[in-house]
């Protein structure tokens, strides 16, 4: 940065600081740690990780005052890894999140850019990966995105305030494609009641055409199934008791025409059906104020349809956690993933375990992950 960026930067910060109606903050998080892979093509595998707990990253933010409960709002978020220092998400600048927009203290928010789909904000919260655990602790291949595999861009999102307990979100990803409004966009909904430490909330989600184009709502280089549909259904539940917080998340996933996910690859499917359904019970438990363990258990049962011929596969996943707060900024913890899958005799990369962040799919049946790592916030 020469000196007159840097100049130019300062007075930025210091005209924003000077008015205490608005406010622009500089924050961001760094996560890094070693795994070790059980079976990555049939070798264990020692790897370091820098976006398995929490995606690295930094970020501004900021809101304006505009007078009668109304602000101007924004968020840029930039993902890193810290391994080698490169951008996250295809190298996008701001690929965590970049938006503005609206914020109304009566009514609700309405922002613009690149965000979170509504599975994610929804009931991606009631889940260990979306909660405590990160990205090792999502369901089979992220099938159902409550790890935030993809993010929808060209999106305009709705988030109402709180009434009665009640609030919902909607958003509309534009396809960006003159004269194919429908290819390549997304369409999701969600609704959420709280009462005390009591949660519930349901999602719908539609993709169309997902990874067809790289100016999509789901760009070819940010997708998890490139398809030519793919509907994601919901439910989950919360509950905080004392120290500990209970978690139920049910989703069901239909992906039409699969020819690839960005976790195995080409698929060798032709107009192909797979059905995802996924189960899982999580626990959050505080021992004290700065140590905490948590655990989860994930059924997956899935039907893929191929020329005529129907195969199910099952995944039974567990996963440990422990972590202790060094300060209220620092902490230190330890992960265990274990999957173990039956049935998988398609023919497909299907066949064999893989966990999301694991070096490589398994050789075989079943796979573990193991963690070591910090975390640091700014």
């Amino acid at each position: 940065m020469n000196a007159k960026m840097a100049l130019a930067v300062g007075l930025l910060f210091a005209s924003a600081a000077a008015h205490s109606q608005s406010s622009v903050t500089l924050f961001g998080v760094l996560d890094e740690g070693i795994n070790l892979t059980s079976n990555a093509g049939g070798h264990k595998a020692w790897q370091t990780s820098s976006v398995d707990l929490v995606t690295s990253r930094w970020g501004l933010k900021g809101s304006e005052d505009l007078g009668g409960g109304l602000h101007a709002i924004f968020d840029l978020e930039s993902g890193f890894t810290l391994d080698n220092g490169s951008a996250y998400y295809g190298g996008r600048l701001f690929g965590y999140q970049s938006y503005v927009g609206l914020q109304s203290d009566s009514l609700g928010t309405l922002t613009f850019g690149r965000q979170f789909d509504s599975v994610t904000d929804v009931i991606g919260l009631m889940t260990a990966n979306g909660y405590w655990g990160g990205f090792l602790f999502s369901h089979p291949l992220d099938n159902d995105n409550t790890d935030a595999t993809f993010h929808a861009n060209n999106s305009v999102k709705f988030t109402s305030n709180d009434y009665g307990g009640f609030s919902a979100t909607a958003l509309y990803g534009f396809s960006n494609q003159a004269g194919a409004f429908a290819g390549n966009r997304m369409v999701s909904a969600g609704l959420k009641y709280n009462y005390a430490t009591f949660t519930i909330g349901a999602v719908y989600e539609d993709l169309s055409n997902p990874g067809a184009t790289s100016t999509g709502a789901v760009a070819s280089d940010d997708v998890n199934f490139v398809a030519v549909n793919q509907k994601i259904y919901g439910i989950g539940a919360s509950y905080g008791a004392g120290a500990a917080t209970l978690g139920f998340v049910y989703t069901h996933v239909n992906v039409q025409q699969p020819t690839s996910t960005v976790y195995l690859g080409d698929l060798g499917l032709s107009n192909a059906g797979l059905r995802f359904d996924n189960l899982e019970f999580n626990v959050k438990y505080d021992i004290r104020p700065d140590v905490s363990v948590g655990g989860m258990y994930t059924y997956t049962m899935a039907h893929l349809k191929h020329e005529g011929v129907e195969n199910a596969l099952h995944w039974n996943q567990v996963g440990l956690m422990a972590q202790y707060l060094l300060s209220k900024r620092t902490s230190v913890y330890t992960q265990l993933v274990y999957q173990k899958l039956s049935g998988g005799n398609t023919g497909t990369p299907l066949d064999t375990a893989f966990i999301p962040g694991a070096a490589g799919p398994s050789s075989n049946s079943h796979q573990a992950v193991a963690r070591i790592g910090m975390t640091h916030s700014f």
